[in-house]
């Protein structure tokens, strides 16, 4: 992307409010590696919470500020805001004061995405950054030197001087984006593929997810649609759109199909075949669980639509390494495993525990919410699967929502799901906080066990997974 700087709608100087959020801060490395100067805030930063990934930030030349509005000082700043940012955060006030011009981190996303050759955009309920990350990771290897913007680290990209790989800045004609649908800002997108995983239950209602998808794959040049989730499914056969490829695990009628699945706690292999010229190539993945097969076909479907072959495609995928937080194992000590998760939405929580079940051992579960708005929303349909997908010597442990600041009803939280949980027979309890949760883990623990540390936006819980093993392997049994 030589010609980079003409792609961006705004020539001067950025200022990211949330700079340390995961849509935000790779959005901000991109920018900054294009050439422009970027500055920003955040809470954690005046909290004193993640440490490393400020540094990380300053040592890229991207100058820090207390979220004070010290730092907004220049009306020719763009001021970036994230959905966490409120207007009556002091940045935000200082930039209307000076007359600052001001976009969402979504709608200055949506400038790269579309101003971009060829852009790959990743939508759906779940496996999003996964599926970004495998595409990426397939596009790199293969030369074509993409552009990445994901909201997880990517382990194949992650160095020394660069533990943070959430952004890729290359020099090829291809962007590569998740793209969120909770706050509706999916309809800005107009990829070239448009990449759609599943639609469930998140954070709209299902009629409002319903219409957004359709009209995000309606968007596209191609849309590739997974024939195993049902409202997918269903999109793409109303849709009938020119051009769309799918793909299936169980279905052979699928554009990409698979066979001969054999599956370990720690990879898989299976045969990937491609309907349209009937070739079959054999790939071994790293990553176990049948969600990560699902978002590897998703990712060998898009890497077609640009041009790869199928062996370009699966030979690559074959040395992809993972997300981080994504079923990521912090340590084993005692006989006792530790392993951090991003689950937050009943689909990706479920996808966890039915991988995490093909090992032997006890699961103890501490999941924190990511927020009360979540909890009313899903509350049916989290108890509903944690009841269905806990085994019965399981233990399922909350402490209340994330928060970190700001108006919010706080009149539902942890307890309303583990009552729930409860009364259908399993075991689950909501405690005060999470240190009292990790006391629990702490005490109850046994060789053989599995502790889940599970949760979104909050980038401590990987400290907070860290500690336990720590404290396990301190522990005396």
């Amino acid at each position: 992307m030589s010609d980079s700087k003409t792609e961006m709608a705004h020539q001067g100087p950025y200022f990211f409010c949330g700079i340390g959020g995961s849509g935000m801060l790779p959005l901000a490395l991109i920018v900054k590696a294009r050439g422009y100067d970027v500055e920003g805030s955040d809470r954690s930063l005046d909290a004193g919470r993640t440490a490393a990934k400020f540094d990380f930030l300053k040592a890229r030349g991207i100058g820090l500020h207390p979220q004070d509005g010290s730092g907004v000082t220049d009306s020719h700043q763009l001021l970036v805001t994230s959905a966490a940012v409120e207007d009556t955060v002091p940045d935000v006030v200082a930039a209307r004061t000076l007359g600052c011009p001001q976009v969402t981190r979504p709608q200055l996303l949506a400038q790269l995405v579309n101003s971009a050759k060829v852009s790959i955009a990743v939508g759906g309920t779940s496996g999003k950054s996964t599926t970004t990350g495998m595409i990426a990771w397939i596009l790199y290897a293969t030369r074509r030197d993409p552009t990445v913007m994901n909201g997880a680290v990517m382990k194949n990209f992650v160095a020394g001087d660069f533990p943070f790989a959430s952004a890729i800045v290359g020099e090829g004609d291809i962007f590569v984006s998740e793209v969120d649908e909770s706050d509706g800002s999916i309809a800005l997108y107009q990829p070239t593929i448009a990449v759609l995983n599943n639609i469930a239950l998140d954070h709209k209602s299902m009629d409002e997810l319903r219409g957004l998808f359709t009209d995000f794959v309606r968007q596209a040049e191609v849309a590739v649609f997974n024939l195993d989730n049902d409202e997918t499914r269903r999109l793409a056969s109303e849709l009938n759109l020119p051009g769309a490829l799918t793909y299936s695990l169980t279905d052979m009628s699928a554009d990409f199909c698979i066979s001969d699945l054999v599956t370990q706690p720690d990879g898989q292999s299976c045969i990937v075949t491609e309907k349209s010229t009937g070739e079959r190539q054999r790939i071994c993945l790293q990553t176990p669980g049948r969600h990560n097969l699902s978002n590897g076909l998703a990712a060998i479907a898009a890497a077609r639509a640009c041009g790869l072959s199928l062996r370009e495609a699966t030979m690559a995928l074959m040395n992809f390494v993972g997300i981080r937080r994504r079923l990521e194992v912090v340590g084993t000590t005692k006989d006792i495993t530790v392993i951090d998760d991003f689950g937050h939405n009943p689909d990706k929580i479920a996808a966890t525990l039915a991988t995490l079940h093909a090992f032997p051992g006890r699961l103890l579960v501490m999941w924190q919410p990511h927020g009360y708005g979540p909890i009313r929303q899903m509350k049916d349909q989290l108890i509903e699967m944690f009841a269905r997908d806990l085994a019965a010597k399981d233990i399922l442990l909350m402490p209340e929502p994330a928060y970190f600041g700001g108006t919010v009803d706080k009149s539902i939280g942890s307890n309303v799901i583990a009552q729930g949980v409860t009364a259908h027979g399993k075991n689950a309890a909501a405690l005060p906080d999470r240190a009292a949760c990790g006391d629990k883990l702490v005490e109850i623990a046994q060789p053989g066990d599995l502790i889940v540390v599970m949760g979104a936006r909050d980038d401590t819980l990987s400290e907070f997974a860290a500690d336990i093993l720590r404290r396990v392997g301190e522990k005396l049994f």
